[in-house]
């Protein structure tokens, strides 16, 4: 719609989780790594654990992605909302197990322990996503999965959630399957400098250049409103250029960005109680610095 108008070549702030627009942050990098090397086959169960619309998807999608080839087959669970059979049954046709697996849980778990033996290093890994609204019932299968193990080798379990998913884990039933979390990642939101550096990283990919299409003080806005949170960050941008491109202005500059907030009822501060774990400590930048502190504490672009 605006492409040719901004010189881009795509949309830089579609909301589906695209490993190739991914901005690696510290906190970003260190939830990838995690994620990479908890799904090398190694015992116990990696948690990720992240706001709604910090980029857990893109995470695991991208840790998906850099393991193909690698001898390892990996099954996303994106719906966790499944039955005990349905589980079983996602679960068997993602390993490629037999009809008979499919129907029958001894049967996969006799064909699990083959793969496992036999696999000449093959890697077995589950990862599910929104595991916060696993049911209780599957949370159980879960741990139970991982308590699978011969020879050393067991199933490569990551389970990535929001807040939530830390509260169900203190919860004193499921003491056992804490008690195998072998890595945690919490994932926070971006500060200014990392929501200056997002933007700039999806318009370059998509073939722009950032300075051409927001000006510094739509940057702050953009990042006071959103506070940090990507998927939001990506809904005000691109609307931001969509009413750019409608009224014939670039750079985008704070007005317009104001303007989209108002048409979203995106208001500064109503994402707080949601994000309070995920910002930074104290001493670190955030949104209240001053604008005129921020001008000068940062370098955009």
């Amino acid at each position: 719609m605006y492409e040719q108008y901004y010189s881009l070549r795509e949309r830089p702030f579609e909301l589906s989780p695209n490993p190739r627009f991914l901005y690696l942050s510290k906190a970003h990098r260190e939830a990838l790594l995690h994620l990479r090397y908890g799904l090398t086959g190694r015992p116990g169960v990696t948690v990720l654990i992240g706001e709604a619309g910090t980029g857990k998807t893109t995470l695991v999608r991208a840790a998906i992605q850099s393991a193909a080839g690698q001898n390892a087959t990996i099954v996303h669970l994106s719906n966790p909302t499944l039955t005990r059979q349905e589980f079983y049954e996602y679960l068997a046709a993602g390993f490629s197990f037999s009809a008979a697996a499919v129907t029958s849980k001894s049967m996969f778990l006799r064909e699990l322990e083959h793969a496992l033996v036999s696999g000449a290093g093959r890697v077995l890994a589950l990862v599910v996503d929104e595991a916060q609204s696993l049911p209780h019932e599957l949370i159980e299968e879960v741990r139970l999965l991982t308590n699978t193990e011969v020879d050393g080798l067991s199933v490569a379990v990551a389970l990535v959630g929001q807040p939530e998913l830390a509260a169900r884990l203190n919860e004193p039933q499921l003491r056992q399957l804490k008690q195998r979390v072998a890595l945690r990642c919490d994932l926070a939101a971006l500060d200014l400098r990392d929501t200056a550096g997002y933007i700039a990283a999806r318009v370059r990919i998509a073939g722009g250049s950032a300075e051409r299409l927001f000006t510094r003080d739509a940057v702050i806005a953009i990042h006071e409103y959103s506070l940090g949170i990507p998927r939001v960050t990506s809904v005000i941008c691109d609307n931001a250029l969509v009413s750019g491109f409608a009224a014939d202005q670039k750079p985008v500059d704070r007005g317009l960005i104001l303007e989209v907030c108002r048409d979203f009822h995106i208001e500064q501060g109503t994402l707080a109680a949601a994000v309070r774990s995920a910002q930074p400590t104290a001493g670190t930048p955030h949104a209240s610095i001053s604008g005129n502190a921020r001008r000068r504490r940062f370098s955009f672009f």
